[in-house]
């Protein structure tokens, strides 16, 4: 299993959607719930969020390697989570 980072902004449609979907999806796939997910606002952790290399949010890294960037629907945010089950990046 990989830890998940999540970068978003606190203002974002997008954002919040895919925040929803993750919770919608460890409900429905207990298995989830023990991927450990970092969520990050990069208003307030910018040090972090100059570190990493992405332009839009929500994006998603995967045991450090960039998956998704931009708004997600749900298979996607399933993808992202099923990537961290199995420990890739």
């Amino acid at each position: 299993m990989a830890p998940i980072l999540m970068m978003i902004l606190e203002d974002c449609p997008y954002c919040r959607r895919a925040l929803d979907y993750m919770e919608e999806l460890k409900e429905e796939y207990p298995e989830y719930r023990d991927i450990p997910v970092q969520i990050a606002d990069e208003n307030k952790e910018k040090k972090l969020a100059d570190s990493l290399d992405y332009y839009y949010v929500p994006t998603y890294y995967v045991d450090g390697k960039k998956v998704h960037e931009g708004a997600a629907d749900k298979r996607q945010v399933k993808a992202v989570l099923d990537r961290a089950l199995m420990g890739r990046g």
